[in-house]
């Protein structure tokens, strides 16, 4: 095994969900399928990137539907890193997305806690 491909993440809406990934995060759409029973395979990942992504798949029952937003427990469960940290900062807020604290940096890096559009908490993060 060399790689995780991909990470599920439950959403609502595949388009809004496409909407914040792709416009507030700057997130490239890999792949945006059909599969012929209503539901679709929506593939994301950060721009440029070859890396792990994320599988935005809607909710398809009142269980799936509950864990939207809260797939962590209310912790951290995304690391997105950068290489220019106040500048992706500064782009995100100007987009709208919500951070929850001011930059910190620490020994290990430039971080800001921010959440997606359903609540998840992402760490923004350049490495030291």
């Amino acid at each position: 095994m060399s790689h995780i491909a991909l990470v599920t993440l439950v959403v609502r809406d595949y388009d809004e969900a496409l909407a914040f990934y792709t416009g507030a995060l700057g997130f490239e759409l890999v792949e945006d399928t059909g599969r012929g029973d209503g539901t679709r395979w929506v593939v994301v990942r950060p721009r440029g990137t070859e890396g792990t992504g994320l599988l935005l798949a809607r909710a398809k029952d009142e269980v799936q539907a509950a864990s939207v937003g809260a797939q962590t427990g209310g912790r951290v469960g995304f690391f997105l890193h950068t290489e220019d940290f106040a500048g992706d900062h500064a782009r995100m807020l100007a987009a709208g997305v919500r951070f929850l604290e001011e930059p910190r940096h620490e020994v290990y890096g430039s971080v800001a806690v921010f959440e997606d559009l359903y609540g998840n908490r992402w760490d923004l993060l350049q490495p030291a």
